[in-house]
């Protein structure tokens, strides 16, 4: 398997690596940010044990976008030829993965159980969005009751992968190995280009030279052997020749990760890898693992001790140091942790070594918020048998020596002021004002720039809080204090002074017009305010408006509650200046007046029907008279064509009102909903959606007979023509349509010998639920007759060309369940009883 290295130029690169035994390597260095590296595994290796953890986090994410399940990822493993222990092996991993960081990408950051963060690819910023790179533009958010273990989240954010740059020159100190590949670079008079691998022995071959051992060397020292060699062999190293030789494909390398690490084991690394590289791939400390006692272990020795808060509070890697073969890092337990909850800029629990103090674990959190109250902080301790509570003061911050367990919460100042003063109402500028030494109620309304015309100076209130805390009403006039006649108010912290306006004291004054303006309503009123004022606000009169037709009703006051017939308003008549002058004589409005604007007697506006189907002229027509009727109008159309069905004629008048039909219901939404129920109950019957039931449901066709209109014109049923109207007068009609509970809903030609039952046989006869009692027929001119029943006997309507038959469906009834039966039997019994006990009783 080749070893993989993966170049991180972007902060979101990954570096996968895996073990080899050629000792060649080859570098990537593909932006992760925009696109999957060529190189990244997307299948399973054969053996197992050959994948490092990075890969696998990568696989999981694959398999998890691809929507594959853990069933099909073992099927996957079998048939590439993994034995049943394998793949159990590789199972653990992936669940012990899953385990230790969500790799979930349909999800937004998380916390584990250590409270440490987990992001993933839906990290949005404080809007809920992405950036251009889809990472995160927030700051970390901690919870303000320090559960979030400081330190935690650096070893799961995966911005942040501590592998090293590859393409940065080979360090001073880097010391060759084995697997390790020196590029050799000779030019001038003599040219050659060797990539020479160091074998397990720590060789590498020189082509024509021989072995050179370099294991354990810097580049500097190995530059100087090899130049030493190719001297002795004849090459005019410094004199028209040069060498160059550098670091070509880096080796990896075993590192041992012991102790409280969320993954311990073998980790496969780079070799130019650092501790952190090597903590962030094992998981970084567990739930009790110390994040600032970090030991490098190497040759059995602890060469290094590392704190990561010197990263995470200084940005400092002094302790940083590079990974060598074998090395072991060891993270032991904690000894001491706090909790900081509260005012403090990052709450957390934090890990305190020996020598620190409570200073220092404030530093820690950054410091206290804007809000913090500083001047104590209250501790609880953990005794050998309980808790106690600790009062800490400012000046023994930097005396305090953190205990373990403790608990720090920073509590935030109280929301008061210690010289405010406050006025509102009708002054210039109401607000909060300082309490100056000696401050009164009248420097405190000059301070607000004085009073507003509009103030009610008669009386105003300061809201006071007294010794108590309870609170008390000071009342005053402003005027006679302003006039010296009343003595100055001194004021106290916390008042609250009230200056009321003479617009609060009284219901905010309007007028109403109504009738034939063009925009009536109510309108706010105004002094002087006149009829013609009004009438200009509500954009004018109307066309058929009459301007000596003006009614204005005003309230009354003082009506005599004693009589009967006394007067709820007054009433007075008036016109007004078409040309709306201005009238030294013109009506003066009051509070709450009601003007009302009427029509002249004479204006009619354009009245018009519609005339369709078998007549000469048909077309609109504008009504003449008011009493003209359907014969004139038949009339003035030129008369009837010869194909005209007489009987069919039908009349559409638009229901204004929602209540022509049911008679009796005051409540119009009522109606509606009743109309509304009984189109759904139809359209549930029928079968046919195009039958024109619906049509005539909706628009409100009247039945009329206007062969009798013709041959009586004038009469009571030549009804008065309406506005909007539509007369319709159909060719002859030839077919029945048949429709609702039958077989096969359809058209049927008329026939004069066949009833109603003959064309319910044409369509297919009745169906297992037709209500056949119940049929019903709307004839062309929209009339309805229903089915009468005569003891036994039913008579169905007679059917005419036009005509449409509908048969409903039967009810479906309920049958009655054990436990109804049951309680129905008991209620019986319990009759019988009471009955039989009754009369025993009498007897």
């Amino acid at each position: 398997m080749t070893n993989i290295i993966v170049g991180v130029e972007d902060t979101q690169a990954q570096t996968v690596s895996g073990s080899t035994s050629s000792g060649t390597s080859t570098t990537n260095t593909t932006n992760m940010a925009t696109s999957q590296p060529a190189n990244t595994p997307t299948t399973l290796p054969n053996n197992p044990n050959e994948i490092t953890d990075t890969q696998l986090r990568d696989f999981i994410q694959k398999a998890k976008a691809s929507g594959m399940s853990d069933d099909q990822i073992r099927q996957a493993a079998a048939a590439k030829g993994m034995s049943v222990q394998d793949i159990n092996k590789l199972q653990n991993r992936i669940n012990l993965i899953r385990t230790a960081k969500d790799v979930n990408l349909d999800q937004t950051t998380k916390k584990d159980q250590l409270g440490r963060e987990v992001t993933t690819d839906e990290t949005k910023d404080e809007d809920g969005k992405k950036d251009e790179d889809g990472k995160t533009t927030t700051a970390k958010v901690y919870p303000r009751d320090g559960s979030a273990i400081f330190g935690a989240e650096l070893f799961n954010n995966k911005n942040l992968t501590f592998e090293p740059n590859l393409r940065i020159p080979t360090p001073q100190n880097y010391r060759l190995g084995p697997d390790d590949q020196i590029l050799v670079s000779i030019y001038g008079n003599s040219v050659a280009d060797w990539k020479l691998g160091i074998n397990p022995e720590g060789n590498i071959a020189l082509p024509g030279i021989g072995l050179i051992n370099v294991s354990g060397k810097s580049i500097e020292q190995a530059t100087g052997l090899i130049t030493s060699k190719l001297i002795a062999n004849h090459y005019a190293i410094g004199h028209g020749t040069n060498v160059s030789i550098g670091l070509g494909n880096i080796r990896s390398i075993k590192v041992i990760m012991i102790g409280e690490v969320v993954r311990p084991g073998t980790i496969t690394l780079s070799s130019l890898s650092t501790v952190f590289a090597a903590l962030y791939n094992s998981g970084g400390p567990n739930n009790i693992g110390s994040f600032r006692k970090i030991q490098v272990i190497r040759n059995g020795d602890v060469i290094r001790t590392l704190d990561v808060y010197d990263f995470l509070l200084k940005g400092s890697q002094k302790d940083n140091i590079r990974m060598q073969d074998g090395d072991i890092v060891r993270v032991p337990t904690y000894n001491v942790r706090v909790k900081l909850a509260g005012q403090v800029k990052r709450p957390a629990t934090y890990e305190v070594l020996p020598g620190e103090v409570l200073r220092d674990v404030i530093d820690f959190a950054g410091g206290f918020t804007e809000v913090a109250y500083t001047a104590n902080i209250k501790a609880t301790q953990i005794t050998d048998q309980d808790r106690k509570v600790v009062d800490v003061k400012a000046v023994d911050f930097s005396n305090y020596i953190p205990l373990r367990g403790d608990s720090y919460i920073v509590d935030q100042i109280l929301d008061t002021y210690q010289n405010r003063v406050s006025i509102f109402g009708a002054v210039i500028r109401p607000g909060q004002f300082e309490l100056d030494k000696g401050l009164t109620l009248t420097q405190l309304v000059n301070k607000a720039a004085g009073l507003r015309q509009d103030a009610f100076t008669k009386r105003g209130f300061i809201s006071r809080l007294k010794s108590d805390n309870t609170q008390e009403i000071v009342a005053f006039d402003i005027k006679e204090i302003f006039n010296k006649n009343a003595p100055d108010i001194l004021l106290k912290k916390e008042d609250v002074v009230t200056i009321p306006s003479i617009f609060d004291l009284r219901d905010e004054y309007s007028v109403n017009i109504n009738g034939e303006v063009r925009s009536g309503g109510d309108f706010p009123y105004s002094d002087k305010m006149t009829v013609e004022d009004l009438i200009v606000q509500a954009g004018g009169l109307n066309e058929g408006a009459s301007p000596a037709r003006i009614e204005v009703a005003r309230r009354i006051s003082n009506s005599d509650p004693t009589q009967k017939d006394g007067p709820v308003s007054q009433v007075f008549h008036i016109n007004v200046d078409e040309q709306f002058k201005i009238n030294a004589s013109s009506f003066i409005l009051q509070p709450f007046d009601v003007v009302s604007v009427y029509s002249l007697p004479g204006y009619e506006k354009q009245r018009t029907v519609r005339l369709e189907g078998e007549v000469l002229y048909p077309g609109p027509y504008t009504i003449i008279t008011k009493n003209e009727k359907i014969s004139d109008l038949i009339t003035r159309a030129g008369g009837l064509k010869a194909s005209a069905d007489i009987d069919g004629a039908r009349l559409k008048r638009i229901d204004k009102l929602g209540i022509n039909t049911e008679k009796g219901k005051s409540n119009i939404s009522e109606v509606s909903q009743e109309r509304i129920a009984r189109l759904t109950h139809i359209q549930q019957t029928l079968k046919d959606s195009t039958s024109n039931v619906f049509e005539q449901l909706q628009n409100d066709y009247v039945g009329i007979d206007l062969k009798e209109i013709l041959a009586k014109p004038g009469s009571n049923i030549d009804l008065i023509l309406e506005e909007g109207d539509v007369l319709r007068i159909p060719s002859q009609q030839q077919l029945v349509k048949v429709n609702g509970e039958v077989l096969f809903p359809s058209s049927v030609v008329y026939t004069s010998s066949k009833s109603l039952t003959g064309f319910v046989s044409n369509a297919g006869g009745f169906s297992e639920n037709a209500l056949r009692r119940k049929a019903y027929v709307i004839y062309a001119n929209g009339s309805v007759k229903s089915t009468h029943h005569f003891l036994f006997f039913k008579s169905y309507p007679t059917i005419k060309p036009g005509s449409e038959i509908v048969i409903p469906k039967k009810l479906q009834h309920r049958g009655l369940s054990a436990v109804e039966i049951g309680g129905i039997g008991g209620a019986l019994a319990s009759a019988a009883a009471v009955l039989i006990g009754i009369i025993t009783l009498t007897r």
